[in-house]
């Protein structure tokens, strides 16, 4: 009649399932306690071994229950003969399961030798592909530099070739002035000059943009037209007609209204 709420979930506070105390009446074996060494977690619940284990372990009784009594010395050659037979058959089953464990261990030796190939595979593989990968870098770098060698190296024989005989030029300032690719239109930076500098010079200087009298100056131009605007209202739309029926557009708007409310 009392209920109690505690602070843990139910997979918390789980345990394995409960095992009684027992209390075994004299003169009496139960078969239940063959499976005393077996647990939750080991054993249980039973599988297909147990299950053998537990067909065996009736076997075995029933045929000790079937050992003749040690009364004389013919009964005990017969028990002796029948022990060594059944000894032969445990060993021969001994022998059957430690050939399935091996077969099962080398099954899982097997998996791990294949996975831990296929791992070095993938890793031999990455490593190749980032050697390669370092080695197209390389190359690329290597072909750039090339390229630059090679443009610098034909400026340089444009301009020997301009000049074979080394003689001494005179400037030609309307050649370069009707030239718009020259040094007087497009200068270049190498030489020590960056046209960005000084761009300030270009800018646009408006009197009536820059300052205040000069923008109330084009302000007092301007006509009234542009300052004062006029906006006429629309003329209300007439949704009845002369002879004092209401349009179907007027109609369908009241609907659409009343439909939106």
């Amino acid at each position: 009649t009392l209920g109690t709420q505690t602070d843990y979930r139910d997979g918390e506070t789980q345990t394995d399932p409960y095992s009684p105390a027992y209390v075994i009446p004299s003169g009496s074996v139960p078969e239940l306690l063959t499976l005393a060494t077996l647990t939750w977690g080991r054993g249980l619940p039973a599988g297909l071994a147990e299950v053998e284990m537990i067909e065996r372990a009736r076997e075995k009784r029933a045929w000790e229950a079937t050992l003749p009594a040690m009364d004389n010395a013919s009964q005990i050659t017969k028990r002796r003969k029948m022990m060594e037979e059944m000894e032969r058959k445990e060993w021969a089953f001994r022998e059957q399961e430690i050939e399935k464990l091996q077969k099962v261990r080398l099954e899982v030796l097997k998996k791990l030798l294949q996975r831990r190939e296929e791992n070095q595979k993938e890793l031999a593989a990455k490593r190749l592909d980032d050697h390669w990968e370092n080695h197209q870098k390389a190359k690329e770098e290597k072909i750039k530099k090339i390229q630059h060698d090679c443009a610098l190296m034909l400026r340089k024989l444009v301009a020997k070739r301009k000049n074979v005989m080394g003689k001494l030029e005179r400037r030609n300032i309307i050649q370069e002035y009707t030239d718009f690719a020259s040094q007087t239109y497009a200068p270049l930076s190498r030489i020590g000059y960056f046209p960005d500098n000084h761009s300030e010079r270009y800018v646009v200087k408006n009197f009536y943009l820059n300052t205040f009298a000069g923008l109330c100056e084009l302000d007092a131009f301007l006509p009234d037209s542009v300052t004062q605007v006029k906006i006429k209202a629309p003329k209300p739309k007439y949704t009845i007609t002369k002879t004092g029926f209401i349009k179907r557009s007027a109609r369908l708007e009241a609907e659409l209204a009343q439909v939106h409310q």
